[in-house]
């Protein structure tokens, strides 16, 4: 009896797993649907306002506009590394913080200093485990970021680049392609990258107030809207990635419960038929 007790005490124990997995799966199909939603609705404005300011790209203004800086030679680089508070996403928080290391690495071979910045508990625990230096960290991100927290995040490394102590900002984080498809990718934030190919001459746009009141308001807008689309991004891969991996998990679980019910009923029947031949053999001693 106690080898089916302990098949019935494993059959209970994946059952509740299967029962936390499923729920967990729900709860990321739900949040991942809004998650999604605000990707969708950002990257209107988003590329609007990225083709409204590199199409007012112009050398000549980075004498006034320090955001338009492109330093002549690369020494300082900052990372910023885009990782989840929690796990249960699979490969979600290893693949981000292996391309930051990945993007740390090709920076130190270039004989570049790198500062390194960390959002997310997961990319925290990391670094520190390893000793890396961290030049910042922040947990206070929810499953929903705002404007108001990208703006907090980039702040200090905008005005690290207009002073001159960094002179590139890389943003690390996982880009949005579908639910199923969620690649790390690294984003160069600044300097701001010049068009390509042919676009309208700035002297073509009629500029109201002026060109450089509008430059002071769209520069910092520019950047903040970046890092804003790639925390959404990052929220709503890491929710898709959290959907597959307990996805996986129930299926994996339910297949186990299979498994496990039939060697219970295979144990049982076993016993059953021993307890019987000795009935059987009982009776025929008496006789």
């Amino acid at each position: 009896m106690s080898k089916s007790r302990e098949f019935k005490r494993r059959i209970r124990s994946v059952d509740n797993t299967r029962q936390i997995t499923r729920t967990m799966e729900m709860v990321a199909t739900s949040k991942l649907k809004r998650c999604s939603d605000r990707v969708h609705a950002s990257s209107p404005y988003g590329d609007a306002l990225e083709e409204i300011v590199r199409s007012l790209y112009d050398p000549e203004l980075a004498g006034r506009f320090p955001l338009m800086r492109r330093p002549s030679e690369i020494r300082r680089v900052a990372v910023l590394l885009l990782t989840a508070n929690r796990g249960l996403a699979g490969a979600f928080n290893v693949n981000l913080i292996r391309m930051a290391r990945e993007v740390m690495a090709q920076a130190e071979e270039k004989g570049q200093e790198v500062e390194l910045h960390v959002v997310g508990k997961k990319g925290i625990t990391f670094f520190r485990f390893q000793g890396v230096e961290m030049a910042s960290t922040d947990t206070s991100l929810d499953d929903y970021p705002s404007p108001e927290d990208a703006a907090r995040l980039v702040e200090g490394l905008r005005e690290s680049f207009e002073e001159g102590r960094i002179d590139q900002l890389i943003v690390v984080g996982s880009e949005f392609r579908s639910a199923l498809s969620t690649p790390p990718r690294a984003r160069q934030i600044l300097p701001i990258e010049p068009p390509e190919g042919d676009v309208v001459p700035p002297e073509n746009y009629i500029l109201s107030p002026s060109a450089d009141v509008m430059l002071s308001r769209l520069l910092p807008l520019y950047v903040r809207n970046r890092i804003f689309r790639a925390l959404v991004e990052n929220a709503a891969a890491e929710q898709g990635a959290r959907r597959t991996a307990m996805k996986n998990a129930t299926d994996n679980a339910t297949d186990l419960l299979g498994d496990l019910r039939r060697s219970y009923n295979r144990v049982r029947q076993a016993q059953i038929t021993q307890e019987i031949a000795e009935i059987v053999g009982g009776a025929a001693a008496f006789e």
